[in-house]
């Protein structure tokens, strides 16, 4: 009896700890910043049962295009997932270019590793990140791909803030997504940009294309980067689609 008295007590202190502190059950990387008011779609749903479905509609080649992949462009892959365009990167960028490829399933950026090792993608390099933290080096890369993975973002604040440091000059953000809501695997474009305007990046491009199924999005950072206290995060309301 005694012992359950005591259980109930540590129970009951413990609850009360975590309510006192709001950042309770946050990773370490996203404490400071703003929580995002909208839900999270679950990771791992694939729309496309085949890469050659997704060849077929000319995906990855709209998508490479619209951000003027070239020879010689260096490109962080976030999400890479099984490597879709992480293949089709390196293939883009060649011997003089570089592909960053991160994932936060290590075990996805196992399976990736071995096929960029049959493969012989020798441009094409492998990095786990974090939920809040892409974990990639500054200065560094010229495009960043978040291809249908940003609405499984749960910190998006947190997340966008750790990443902007990694582009380079003119470096821009590319994301692929479909208008819907973010727990149906979307991402309404109005909150799309209110998110991404809060920690200080600008829309340079916005197009619908079939071949995506959805959209295409370009970001440059400007301006300095907003401490985290000083980020405004945004309403439930910005993500809702026209539809609704």
């Amino acid at each position: 009896m005694r012992w359950r008295a005591a259980s109930l007590v540590l129970l009951m202190a413990l609850a009360a700890c975590n309510r006192s502190d709001p950042e309770a059950g946050r990773a370490e990387g996203a404490r400071g910043f703003p929580r995002a008011d909208r839900p999270v779609s679950e990771p791992g749903r694939n729309e496309f049962s085949t890469e050659d479905q997704r060849d077929n509609l000319g995906e990855a080649k709209v998508v490479m295009d619209l951000a003027s992949i070239k020879e010689g462009t260096t490109v962080a892959d976030i999400g890479a997932g099984e490597g879709y365009y992480t293949v089709r990167l390196a293939e883009r960028v060649g011997t003089k270019g570089r592909v960053l490829a991160q994932d936060i399933d290590a075990e996805a950026m196992q399976r990736l590793g071995q096929r960029v090792e049959r493969e012989r993608l020798d441009s094409v390099s492998i990095k786990v990140g974090a939920p809040e933290d892409p974990k990639l080096p500054d200065n560094s890369f010229d495009r960043i791909f978040l291809v249908h993975m940003y609405h499984e973002v749960s910190e998006p604040y947190a997340f966008l803030w750790h990443m902007r440091p990694a582009l380079r000059p003119h470096g821009q953000v590319i994301v692929v997504d479909v208008d819907r809501p973010t727990d149906q695997h979307g991402l309404p474009p109005a909150l799309l940009f209110c998110e991404f305007n809060a920690v200080g990046f600008r829309l340079a491009e916005f197009v619908r294309k079939p071949e995506l199924r959805g959209y295409y999005a370009q970001f440059e950072a400007v301006g300095p980067r907003p401490e985290p206290k000083d980020i405004k995060p945004c309403t439930a309301a910005k993500g809702k689609t026209g539809t609704q």
